[in-house]
């Protein structure tokens, strides 16, 4: 596939402006730019902006509603169910509001839905389970935003119901909740859309305990959740994944220490990559392949023993989530170079039998990174499936879907991801159909683009630059991790291969190359991406620079 550098246009005014104000680097200056950032304010609040600045969440679409019938809740001792989802956001959502709740003095119980059993979202056996229970107030968090039938189900055995949510609406019609929040709503005056699912369970921590600060001792939970969801990190996410970072590295929760210690991480040098990387995948694992709730009771373990123990079993958990995953990847991979015509294909559709619904998402995840389209993988039982989407950046895999969705039995999702079901006599019209609408939603040949923040020498590349780059971490979504070029570089050796240290396979490879008097090592552990270049070769290099 063909991959398209995208230099950034320069803009002297705004670099020299911002050069003024904030003492930085002319690089570093149109790095902001390269972000919007374009006064000495903005930047000042991108970089600096405390938890003071974020927004009232009251602002929120019925969020005095949803406090209202929480605090009645409490107040005449009626049984609250909290339902959320099995992955990390919905984790450590269901963990939050539990922590909020128990301050409250709550009587309330938790439901985490089983991947296999019950599928995504709300289902109507749980709501079954929860009138069984005595339920008075079913409150979801990341679900429900599109579970209508549900929430009638709810109503109608006499259960109130608030929806907390961050996912997109399907349609016009939504469920007949006593409140629902979610910033998404069209109706929704909130200022940032783009909350986490645990940002708007913490956001409905603070009204319901009066102050932010009484829920900051969370935030923990909030950086892990919003990381692993993927979810922008800009604007107000920006803001509570850096503090939340912060209360992660020094934080109380035994079950947090002992993720972090079988994750191997480094408390004072931690990054969103140790959380979307080491952390949340093992969070994941359990959801996927094993039970959430064991993840759930971890987060909310108070016993240092039984934390170990738990993030023990998480730990094996992702072990064998891994071998499924590898097995699963390599007859994809296949499947897709024997069935798939790469000059038409738009979108990639494939169901299997054989295949583990828990693990498909991340599979689709690899296709799309390799051949940069929508990806859809089904694992089909019997007459039906369950399937997982996942899209390139910039690609709305929501809208796509919805305009072949007359093929589905249900989806829901936001642009990036998707959960599908479907019957198996519909894979080959939905295949058509998602190819039709991929080419609707975008038209033309499918390019990789990889966009350079700016092109600069290696002289010009030093230690401050290098420092003040730390300061516009966390990296994520809509504030991507800095990428500079640097063009006609020399190759001095033949490039050495990085083997893994537990399987001793190649993973990577390294060279030395060098821009005038300057020489630097290059390494890259996307060896199947790039050609190795060999010794004497004169190449253009894209890269993060570090000390």
């Amino acid at each position: 596939m063909k991959t398209v550098w995208k230099t950034k246009e320069t803009d002297l005014r705004l670099q020299k402006s911002l050069c003024g104000a904030l003492g930085v680097t002319p690089f570093f200056a149109q790095l902001l730019v390269n972000r919007d950032i374009r006064t000495p304010e903005d930047a000042q609040a991108f970089l600096f902006g405390g938890l003071s600045c974020c927004h009232d969440p009251f602002l929120m679409k019925d969020m005095d509603k949803a406090v209202n019938r929480i605090k009645e809740a409490v107040r005449k001792n009626e049984k609250i169910l909290v339902y959320g989802d099995y992955d990390v956001d919905g984790v450590t959502s269901t963990a939050l509001l539990s922590y909020v709740l128990d301050e409250m003095g709550a009587d309330h119980e938790t439901y985490i839905p089983n991947r296999l059993e019950d599928g995504y979202g709300l289902n109507i056996r749980a709501v079954a389970l929860a009138r069984d229970h005595g339920v008075k107030l079913l409150v979801t968090v990341d679900c429900g935003i599109n579970s209508v039938r549900e929430v009638e189900t709810a109503k109608g055995y006499g259960i109130d119901v608030i929806i907390t949510d961050h996912h997109e609406v399907k349609d016009g019609q939504r469920p007949p909740a006593d409140a629902i929040v979610d910033p998404h709503q069209p109706e929704c005056g909130y200022p940032y859309k783009f909350l986490a699912g645990v940002g708007v369970v913490y956001k409905l921590g603070q009204a319901l305990l009066g102050s932010r600060e009484a829920v900051d001792r969370h935030l923990d939970l909030v950086a892990l959740g919003t990381i692993s969801d993927v979810a922008p990190q800009n604007g107000e996410n920006r803001i509570l994944t850096r503090f939340g970072l912060k209360t992660l590295k020094n934080t109380s929760k035994p079950g947090l220490k002992a993720l972090m210690e079988v994750a191997s991480v480094d408390p004072e040098k931690m990054t969103c990559r140790d959380i979307g990387f080491r952390m949340g995948p093992r969070i994941n694992a359990m959801g996927r392949v094993g039970s959430a709730n064991f993840a759930l009771e971890l987060m909310m373990c108070s016993d240092p023993e039984r934390a170990r123990e738990l993030a023990s079993m998480l730990d094996e958990e992702n072990r064998n989530r891994q071998k499924i995953e590898r097995n699963i990847l390599k007859q994809a991979l296949s499947r897709v170079e024997n069935e798939v015509d790469p000059d038409s294909a738009r979108a990639i559709v494939l169901a299997d039998e054989a295949w583990h619904p828990g693990v498909i998402g991340i599979v689709a995840s690899r296709i799309t990174e390799q051949y940069n389209l929508p990806t859809i993988l089904f694992a089909l039982d019997g007459d039906s499936g369950k399937g997982s989407g996942r899209a390139p950046d910039g690609f709305d895999l929501f809208e796509a879907v919805l305009k072949a969705e007359e093929h589905l039995v249900d989806f829901g999702g936001h642009e990036g991801a998707c959960g599908v079901k479907i019957k198996a006599s519909k894979v080959a019209d939905f295949r058509e159909a998602l190819n039709r609408s991929a080419a609707e939603v975008s038209a033309g040949e499918p390019v990789s683009e990889l966009n350079i923040d700016i092109s600069v020498p290696f002289a010009h590349i030093g230690v401050k630059l290098i420092k003040e780059l730390d300061l516009l971490m966390p990296f994520g979504p809509g504030n991507a991790e800095p990428v500079l070029a640097t063009r006609g570089l020399k190759v001095k050796n033949s490039p050495g291969t990085i083997k893994s240290r537990a399987t001793g396979k190649s993973i990577g490879f390294k060279f030395f190359a060098s821009c005038g008097a300057m020489t630097c090592q290059a390494i890259t552990f996307k060896k199947d991406k790039f050609a190795r270049p060999s010794k004497g070769d004169v190449i253009d290099l894209a890269y993060t620079p570090s000390i």
